[in-house]
């Protein structure tokens, strides 16, 4: 071979390695990204071509595909509107999919590794591919008791079976249509999405879960009395409760809601304390239990954890490294606390559950399109919050609030319940939040919830949680425990 035939067949070789080399690296280490790219319309219109499965409660489908005459074939719906966003969220052939929607995804489009022999019955016998049904844990009655309670107000509600962390609701409110981002015309979803995000409202925001996260206000008291009980106190301890409490280190005076005073004496029970929210009592109780066990109880329930149920919810913070002011600021819930309603659920599920801390889940089973279940979620503990005997007292002691107490506005004839308000401080002019937090029956635990009003609802500066949140978790309870 001469040497012109030569150097034109190293050449040939190379550019033939070079185009070899592009070629495999396209196709095989840059798949998942050209699947995932936006531009990538084939691949679009695949995953839309599937027969996406639905999502159930309570064995009715909340969300289906449905055939439809264009390049997608199927069109999502969702005919319960903006009662179950928070939950189902939406998907959308313009913006990635949220809420079950994005996370049982492999589920309800058939690609998950545990679907695999149903895909290879679909390759013989030529059958369209389809997707799982995704049968959630929340309870019909529960969840629009919660939507319908919750009214015009912005909030958000939360309730948990209390022996096995099963959501039976999650309500954010306001809430949106996921209608509107699933059709098949990208400028109206597009209009729409911009619309929503425009929204003073912020309906995209998932409050219940992974929203901005909230101060707690008195509902943090829980944690406070759940710490002195573990440090050797009981209900019946007589702790501090002046007219006002100076805060350490400061020149600034902490007074009771509305100027109230909690004890002529300026001595009262852990008990009373906690029955009628003494924020002088609390802030001088922890300062007397200090940052570390504080910091330590928030964490026993659950505060500082990532948690999945399967979507992902924002982390409740305690902060450490505080100075003796601001430790007294913090066990009142205010400060630099800030937790989501599916925490203080989650708070009083582990009372209601003699002190264990269960793993809050939505996803009961899936089900292939012939009712075979192919995945089954467990009741998992977390771990142990508190004490037997801690989650008794502590059980008793919430029954008093509800009682005679700051909670009675959530009373139920014939049903015992155990609960605690908060009233929390947002800063400057804004009206506080109201919260409210409870279980029952208190002898039998069967459901806890949660719920927080922004900024006081229709009630405003006036609102207090007891006057405001009380009466959409009393509502809440009594629908699950009428049926």
């Amino acid at each position: 071979m001469n040497k012109p035939l030569r150097r034109l067949w190293v050449i040939s070789l190379v550019m033939f390695v070079g185009l070899f080399g592009s070629v495999t690296w396209t196709q095989f280490f840059n798949a998942a990204e050209l699947n995932a790219d936006s531009r990538n319309t084939r691949s679009l219109y695949r995953e839309y071509g599937t027969n996406r499965g639905p999502i159930v409660v309570d064995g009715k489908e909340i969300v289906a595909s449905t055939p439809v005459n264009d390049a997608f074939k199927y069109q999502r719906e969702y005919p319960y509107g903006a009662l179950y966003a928070p939950v189902t969220g939406y998907y959308s052939i313009v913006y990635s999919p949220t809420g079950i929607e994005r996370a049982s995804n492999e589920y309800l489009n058939g690609t998950s590794d545990s679907l695999w022999l149903n895909r290879i019955e679909h390759l013989i016998t030529g059958a369209d591919p389809q997707g799982s049904a995704v049968e959630l844990t929340i309870d019909e009655k529960a969840q629009r008791a919660a939507y319908d309670a919750l009214g015009d107000q912005r909030g958000a509600a939360v309730a948990i079976e209390v022996k096995t962390g099963r959501i039976l609701a999650l309500v954010s409110k306001p809430s949106f249509d996921p209608s509107d981002l699933a059709g098949h015309s990208s400028k109206e979803v597009v209009e729409a999405y911009e619309k929503l995000l425009a929204d003073p409202g912020k309906p995209l925001v998932n409050r219940a879960l992974a929203g901005d996260t909230y101060p707690p206000g008195s509902v943090f008291k829980l944690v406070t009395t759940a710490a002195a009980l573990e440090n050797g106190m009981s209900a019946e301890t007589e702790i501090d409760a002046p007219d006002t409490y100076r805060l350490p280190g400061t020149t600034t005076d902490l007074r009771n809601f509305g100027g109230s005073q909690c004890a002529a004496s300026g001595h009262m029970s852990l008990a009373n304390a906690l029955r009628i929210s003494c924020n002088t009592a609390f802030a001088a109780l922890g300062n007397e239990l200090g940052e570390e066990e504080l910091a330590k109880q928030a964490q026993a329930f659950g505060f500082e954890q990532e948690i999945q149920v399967p979507m992902s919810a924002a982390i409740s913070r305690y902060p450490t490294g505080q100075n003796d002011a601001q430790v007294a600021i913090s066990a009142i819930g205010q400060q630099d606390v800030r937790v989501t309603p599916l925490q203080v659920a989650m708070m009083s599920a582990a009372i209601a559950n003699d002190g264990v801390l269960m793993q809050p889940y939505l996803v009961d089973r899936v089900r292939t399109a012939d009712l075979s279940v192919v995945s089954e979620t467990k009741p998992q503990e977390l771990g142990r919050a508190v004490s037997s005997s801690t989650a008794r007292q502590l059980t008793e002691m919430m029954v008093g609030v509800v009682e005679n107490g700051t909670g009675t506005s959530a009373q139920l004839s014939g049903i015992q319940v155990a609960g605690k308000t908060g009233t929390a401080e947002t800063g400057g002019d804004a009206a506080p939040h109201a919260w409210f937090t409870a279980f029952a029956p208190a002898d039998d635990p069967e459901i806890a919830v949660a719920v927080v009003v922004e900024n006081g609802g229709t009630a405003g500066s006036e609102a207090t949680g007891g006057r405001v949140a009380a009466p959409i978790a009393r509502a809440v309870i009594k629908a699950v425990l009428d049926q």
